[in-house]
């Protein structure tokens, strides 16, 4: 090389692997299971959707559920304070959804969740899935106890979700509230609190008995004290959804009705026609109310009469108020059980009947009535909010001989005083009654004839 510039060096070959000849290495195993099957990255997927049966990829590629927060940063730490003295014994002031402080006597409003929050607006707009953040999925290992340091003595103060969602520190009488939403279903998003008092409800379930005394059970006449009743906010989940559904069948207009036969051989005939009918509905759903505990939606009506409790429906949740554990001050309260998946398949039913009377209306010409042979619903959308709801409720025991006998509850209202309930009869005195009625209605039916 000229100038004396020495050659560059050759590119050097890696060494063979141990053991390998001169084929070089085998190939690395790529298949499932192989170090090469890893993962993938987030947000993609090693499936083509596309691939997929409709049902599954409308699922994978429907929009993850959103969340409305609507906790309150300022009662994360257990204390409702009075905005004008600081004091923490907070109650709610009897017959309004005004708070009070029992120290200075200050009241002040709540703010209405659906207002705070916009859950009154944009139902033609629903998409997907968006759950409040006290609607979200309990977690399985949560526990019901929730602890507050005391910021007035430094003492720790324990309440237990499963029957108080207030305590007193027992040193400096400090008032504490569960208000920070965790995740054992124990706090909604909203409260709707009482407006019938105590008194009211028990004069309202002394009503109702009374007119039913007379088949009433004598064991039930002698222990009935309505003064037991317990005012109770039970757990739902109040839904607006926007969906359509399709249906199909068949149904007939009457044309002839004639007569054939004679004496006691008379049979009617009817001719009609026939026509093959098809209906489509597009339909909003404003604050449905559904049951979110598993135990108080069991309609096992030969154990329980928790169907009374929805014969007290509706209530007025346009009025609720954003979570404050305050309003449950004096007042038992139950849990959220179920989450939103689990109460899907009856949030289907709700919307399938919904949309069986608005395609009512658009049938009435057919006088012989109409057959639906085919169902179909879409919901395009749909929002969750958890809610506590108030029940003044009286609960009687029936007792049996062969196992735990009938639970009876007389419900009333909360807000309206609309009152319902189940109350155990005497069998033979039913039967008498309906022997003698059964009895005169014969005699006279014979007396007309004769």
């Amino acid at each position: 090389m000229a100038n004396g510039t020495p050659p560059p060096p050759l590119p050097s070959s890696p060494p063979p692997p141990s053991g390998a000849g001169a084929g070089g290495p085998p190939p690395l195993p790529t298949g499932p299971g192989s170090p090469r099957d890893v993962p993938p990255a987030p947000g993609s997927s090693a499936i083509d959707p596309n691939t997929l049966p409709k049902p599954i990829r409308d699922e994978i590629l429907a929009p993850d559920p959103v969340a409305i927060d609507t906790a309150a940063p300022e009662l994360k730490d257990g204390a409702n304070r009075c905005p004008k003295c600081g004091a923490t014994e907070i109650r709610q002031k009897p017959g309004s959804d005004l708070l009070i402080c029992m120290y200075c006597r200050h009241e002040w409003d709540g703010a209405r969740v659906e207002e705070e929050f916009g859950l009154g607006e944009g139902l033609d707009n629903l998409e997907g899935t968006i759950i409040a953040s006290g609607a979200q999925d309990i977690a399985a290992d949560s526990s019901s106890l929730v602890s507050f340091k005391c910021t007035g003595c430094g003492a720790e103060v324990t309440v237990n979700t499963e029957n108080a969602m207030t305590a007193r520190c027992h040193w400096c009488r400090h008032v504490f509230g569960v208000n920070e939403q965790v995740s054992n279903g124990a706090v909604p998003d909203a409260v709707l609190p009482f407006h019938i008092k105590k008194d009211n409800a028990v004069a309202r379930i002394r009503q109702f008995v009374a007119k039913r005394q007379l088949f009433a059970l004598k064991a039930f006449k002698q222990e009935f004290t309505p003064e037991n009743v317990i005012g109770v906010y039970l757990p739902y989940m109040i839904v607006d959804a926007k969906a359509s559904s399709d249906v199909a069948g068949h149904a007939e207009i009457e044309t002839r009705r004639y007569t054939r036969g004679s004496n006691n051989n008379k049979q009617t005939y009817y001719d009609a026609d026939i026509y093959k009918i098809q209906r489509h509905v597009d339909f909003t759903v404003d604050d449905l109310q559904m049951e979110s505990s598993a135990s108080r939606g069991n309609l096992n009506t030969s154990a329980n009469t928790n169907n009374i409790i929805n014969t007290i429906l509706p209530f007025d949740t346009k009025n609720a108020v954003k979570w404050n554990a305050s309003y449950l001050s004096g007042y038992s309260s139950e849990k959220r059980d179920q989450n939103v998946e689990q109460l899907l398949p009856h949030l289907e039913d709700q919307l399938m009947s919904v949309a069986r009377a608005q395609v009512q209306a658009t049938v009435k010409r057919y006088d012989r009535g109409v057959r639906w042979e085919q169902e179909g619903l879409s919901v395009h959308g749909s929002r969750w909010v958890s809610m506590y709801l108030p029940v003044w409720l009286y609960s009687y025991q029936q007792k049996s001989g062969s196992g735990r006998g009938m639970l009876h509850y007389i419900a009333v209202n909360g807000r309206t005083g609309e009152t319902m309930g189940s109350v155990p009869v005497q069998q033979w005195k039913l039967l008498l009654a309906a022997l003698t009625v059964g009895t005169i209605l014969e005699t006279f039916a014979i007396w007309i004839l004769t």
